[in-house]
């Protein structure tokens, strides 16, 4: 198969041909990410060739500048999958296709003014959700699953505790039955895993979302899809589906991971020993940490080049494909010369990072808040239930997921002193 590569500017503008591009692969990615963007930014700078499985090309940026530039100028670099130059050679069961995904009609895979028409009825619908209902539902699920391992005195939280609750509280959110959250729940976790499984749950997930577009059309309710469906703006039942495929996927595994890995650093950092304690002002410190150091996404994908431009100090081709390295960006050594390593006053008040990437196609502000209060409200209900908590196996053993893309933790295994159930209510 033929690849067309972009790394080497043409030689009447006098740059150099660039270093070899550095696959997107292997341990280092989910082991010591931090460590190896520090060997791309000191051999290749802000802006990176890398090399997608199977021989593809692309830019990861790395620069917090540069990333800047990028997210801030959708014209020069939208996230249209459409302009990827590479399309003609990208076979139909490529492990990454569902990941870079394919033009379709959704808040996610639309650019400009397509774009924007389908933000102004999602993000209103996101900004009615109630914040303290959405509170109080989350206790209320936290309690339900740490009731169901709070005696044994140990539990998995990945599995049983961070994974599920997200999704169950997008269940409530969007307005499905409550027998349908844990069916909700597998579906998403199916798909993320990427197992044999994974087409089949995609499959069910469409059908899902086509049911729940039915059920709220015959019987319109006080919930996110209902909201939705009442915009004035003419879409048809496929982008709405396609949307709330969109606002559940992007609302799972990000917050997930946000919530294991928060939980991973006040177990493993004697400066948060004291929420552990029951000092509720320490989560905030160690959420926002975490999106500067552990985001849950550490590459996003993507935007394309509109036109042949300079960025950093790489020649990029139209059509090619820029992951944003939001991690990296995050580290970039321009950024952290102004943050200390200590909590206080580092990252409490500093929420100037790229976690929910920036600009146009940012993660609408009234979603960041509902990840921020379930991730929250997940955090401060283990803590508050079980006091004494405590890793069950050495730090060093954690085992994060194997993805360049995505950084959460496989498996949370904890142990703490056996307690009562509560019954679901607080």
């Amino acid at each position: 198969m033929g690849v067309t590569h972009s790394w080497t500017a043409p030689a009447q503008h006098g740059w150099q041909q660039e270093p070899a591009p550095i696959p997107l692969t292997g341990p280092l990615f989910h082991s010591d990410p931090q460590r190896l963007y520090q060997d791309m930014r000191r051999e290749q700078g802000p802006v990176v060739a890398v090399e997608l499985p199977g021989g593809f090309p692309a830019w990861l940026v790395i620069g917090y500048r540069e990333m800047h530039q990028v997210t801030s100028d959708p014209e020069l670099f939208p996230r249209d999958v459409g302009l990827w130059n590479q399309w003609p050679n990208i076979p139909e069961d490529w492990p990454l296709r569902p990941m870079v995904g394919e033009p379709r009609p959704s808040i996610y895979y639309t650019a400009g003014a397509e774009h924007r028409r389908h933000l102004s009825m999602v993000e209103p619908a996101l900004d009615s959700v109630d914040p303290f209902q959405l509170r109080r539902t989350c206790e209320d699920l936290a309690d339900r699953l740490i009731d169901q391992f709070c005696g044994t005195g140990h539990a998995e939280l990945v599995a049983e505790y961070a994974e599920p609750l997200p999704v169950l509280a997008l269940a409530w959110i969007l307005g499905f039955a409550n027998e349908d959250g844990p069916e909700l729940a597998w579906t998403m976790k199916a798909i993320a895993d990427s197992g044999a499984d994974a087409q089949q749950a995609l499959m069910e997930f469409f059908g899902q979302m086509q049911s729940l577009v039915a059920a709220n059309r015959a019987c319109p309710g006080n919930n996110l899809v209902s909201r939705m469906l009442a915009d004035p703006g003419g879409f048809t039942d496929e982008e709405y589906m396609h949307d709330l495929m969109a606002i559940t996927a992007a609302g799972h595994l990000p917050t997930s991971d946000w919530i294991g890995n928060s939980v991973r650093l006040m177990l493993t950092d004697d400066r948060f020993a004291a929420a552990l304690g029951g000092g509720r002002h320490s989560v905030g410190q160690a959420m926002n940490e975490v999106l500067w150091e552990d985001t849950p996404t550490q590459i996003l994908s993507g935007r394309w080049a509109a036109r042949d431009t300079r960025l950093g100090d790489k020649l990029v081709r139209r059509g090619d494909m820029l992951l944003l390295g939001l991690g990296a960006a995050n580290a970039d050594p321009h950024v952290r010369q102004h943050i200390s390593g200590s909590v206080e006053p580092a990252y409490s008040g500093n929420r100037a990072h790229f976690a929910f990437s920036h600009g146009e196609y940012r993660c609408p502000f009234p979603a960041q808040q509902i990840a921020e209060i379930i991730a929250r409200t997940a955090i401060e209900v283990l803590i508050d239930r079980l006091p004494d908590i405590d890793l069950a196996v050495p730090a060093e053993t954690l085992v994060r997921r194997p993805s360049p893309f995505l950084r959460g933790m496989t498996s949370l295994p904890v142990r703490f002193t056996p307690v009562r159930a509560v019954g679901g209510s607080r």
